[in-house]
Formats: structure tokens, sequence, C-alpha cells
């Protein structure tokens, strides 16, 4: 006789050798939990995986960003044709910024080898003290002296290097020429942030929209406020600081040219980076004016430091507030933390990518203490328990 199903369970059963079956025995990690652990491990093994695709990509992030409200006159001048305005965009990107960056650090790379090559020779004969520094206003006896215990007998600039940064020269200028030979991983991290620049030109609508609906979820009060002012920031800053400190250091860079200062194309680039910190470009062109009118051309000199007063009073005063709709002012300290932080972890797209984190952090606490003293009424004194 076959039993149905129902009495098939209601027969008593034998007690089993190894404990409940499956179905009874609550589980070790539940699924939430599992699934959790597995997310979190995904992304560890992404950040590993893709860590070497930070830089070019944050530098594509700071570009699409500062460059979006041309991006969207190029689409609406072309019809709205994504593929093609991301085309048009990287074609400019790579004209104007690629290859006049690109130009300048071969001439860089160049006088810098100059100058090492220089160096090496001077540890080796030593080289004499020379006519225009002793001729320096004021200071002139004195920095004579320095040369000469300094640099001027063999193997002087050698114990000078090694005082200041504990390397032997030989080993400074082999790391020269490393870093000459690192173009090709300069190249590649150039192309793959041309290669994301484009998909961010392409799709970026798309990216904002969906972090727009992520960040309702994280921050459902404040990420309005803050996601709008992500943007506004890294505009003003790349426009504010990058763009104009690219300016300052072409312009100077020309001037230092025909005022016939050697080395001006370095010159300019220092020039260009040092106008990135508040009072920096009008300590280079006030040194390279100082230089020229002791080394015999005090109208060169004179005429350079005029020049160099005039282009920052007008940059100052009409294209930076022109530009930077809104600029955040970033005091000294987080421009320099940023500029030396962004170098040393990122190299030369650091010196913009390092102010504008430094930028977002500032912009983003100042918008916290807004909320914190709208909040609290005027007169309210806030007890410890």
């Amino acid at each position: 006789m076959q039993l149905s199903n129902r009495e098939r369970d209601d027969l008593p059963s034998e007690p089993r050798l190894f404990g409940r079956t499956a179905y009874e025995r609550s589980a070790l990690v539940g699924p939430i939990a599992a699934a959790r652990w597995l997310l979190v491990f995904v992304l560890l093994a992404g950040v590993y995986f893709f860590h070497g695709f930070l830089v070019p990509v944050l530098a594509a992030l700071v570009i699409g960003f500062a460059s979006w409200p041309i991006y969207r006159r190029l689409l609406g001048a072309i019809g709205g044709n994504r593929t093609i305005g991301a085309t048009i965009a990287i074609i400019a990107v790579i004209s104007f910024i690629v290859a006049p960056i690109s130009l300048a650090a071969v001439y860089a790379v160049d006088e810098v080898h100059n100058w090492a090559v220089w160096t090496i020779e001077t540890n080796a004969a030593g080289a004499p003290v020379p006519v225009w520094l002793t001729q320096v206003p004021g200071v002139g006896v004195w920095l004579g002296v320095q040369w000469a215990k300094y640099v001027g007998h063999p193997g002087a600039l050698g114990e000078l290097v090694q005082l200041v940064s504990g390397s032997n020269i030989g080993n400074i200028y082999r790391g020269v020429l490393v870093v000459g030979a690192s173009a090709f991983q300069s190249m590649l991290t150039l192309l793959f942030m041309l290669i994301t620049l484009f998909f961010v030109y392409r799709d970026g609508e798309k990216l904002v929209s969906q972090l727009d609906h992520l960040g309702e979820r994280i921050l459902p009060m404040r990420w309005e406020r803050v996601s709008r002012i992500v943007p506004l920031t890294i505009s003003s800053t790349v426009t504010g600081m990058g763009v104009i400190a690219i300016g300052e250091g072409i312009v100077l860079g020309i001037a230092y040219w025909m005022a016939g200062v050697p080395s001006p194309v370095t010159l300019g680039i220092i020039t260009g980076i040092m106008a990135l910190v508040p009072g920096g470009a009008p300590l280079c062109f006030t040194l390279v004016s100082i230089y020229l009118v002791a080394s015999g051309s005090p109208v060169a000199g004179a005429a350079l430091f005029v020049w160099g007063t005039v282009e920052l009073f007008i940059v100052d005063k009409t294209l930076r507030p022109r530009l930077v709709g809104g600029p955040i002012k970033l005091p000294f300290l987080p421009t320099f933390f940023g500029l030396v932080g962004g170098v040393k972890t990122m190299g030369f797209l650091g010196l913009f990518v390092g102010p504008v984190l430094m930028a977002l952090l500032v912009s983003i606490w100042r918008e916290w203490l807004r909320e914190v003293t709208a909040s609290t009424p005027p007169g309210t004194i806030i007890k410890p328990d």
C-alpha cells in the first residue's frame, strides 16, 4: 500500500547520526552579510588591480569638469551628437593643451640636461666667482664668498649636495637621466587620460545621473548641495589657478627669451609652477630681473620687471575675475600642501589635481561650517555633557 506525502511526513523518524538536516540548521553567515563581504572583496580587488589608472582618471575628470560649459556649447552647435562632440573636444585638448606642454617639456629636458652636465663639470674642476654675482647690490660680496666656499674648488658642489640632500651628486645626475628615460611611461599615462576623457565627454551626463541617484541614498539631505559645489570648485580652481598659471608661464617665458635670459623655457615652466602659489610669479621674475641687472643688462632687467608687474596687475584685476565665476579663495597653506602632495603622488599632473582636491576639501569644510552656523541661533552657548 502506498502512503501519501502527508502520511509519510507524519510517520515517526529515526534519530540522525550526524545531527539535524541541512534545512533545519541556521547558516553561519547570513545572505546579506555574505553579499556585503563579497562587495567589499570586489571593491578591494578593483582598487588593487586598477590603482595604476587613478592618475589618468583623476586628470580626465578634472579636465572634463573644468571644460564642461564649453563642451555643452559645442554640443549645441553640432546638434547634440555626443560622439562627434567628444571627438572634437579631444582634438582641441590635444592641440591646445597636450601639444604645447609636450613641446615645452622637450626643450626643458634639454636645458635641464645642460644644467646637469655643467654641475658635473663644475664639481670636478670648480668654477670661478661670476663677475655679475659680486655686483648684486647689498649682498654681492657675501654671495661671492659663499660661491667660492661651496662652488669654487673641486668637489665643493658635491659636498654641498651631500649636505643638503644626503645624496651623491652622481646619483642625482643618474636620477635626472632616469626621469628623462621615463617618457614612455608618461606617454602611456597621457594616452589613458585621453581615452578616459573621451568617455567622460560622451557619457558624462549618464554618469552624473547615476551618481546623483547613489548620492541621494548616501547623503539624502546634503547631496544636492554638495554635488553642485564639486563642479563649481573644480572649474574655479582649474581656471583660476591652472589656466592662468600656464598663461603666466608662457608670457613670462617669452619675456625671458626676449631679455636674453639663459634657459628661458625651463625658467618659464618654473614661473608657471610657482604662479600656482600666491606670490610665486612675482618672486620668479624679480629674481630674474636682479640677475639681468647684476650681469650687466640693467635695461633688460628693468624692462622685464616692469613687464612682469604690468602683466600681473592685468591678470589679477581683469582676467582672473572674468574667468573665475565664484572663485574658491584658497589660503596659502592648503595650496602649498596641494602642490607638494600632488607632485609627490602623481607627478606633473599632481600640479593641477592636488590643488583641486584641496579646494574641494576647503569648500566642503566651509559648507559644513555654514550649515552649523545657520542652524545655531546667535548667542547660543553649547555646553559639553
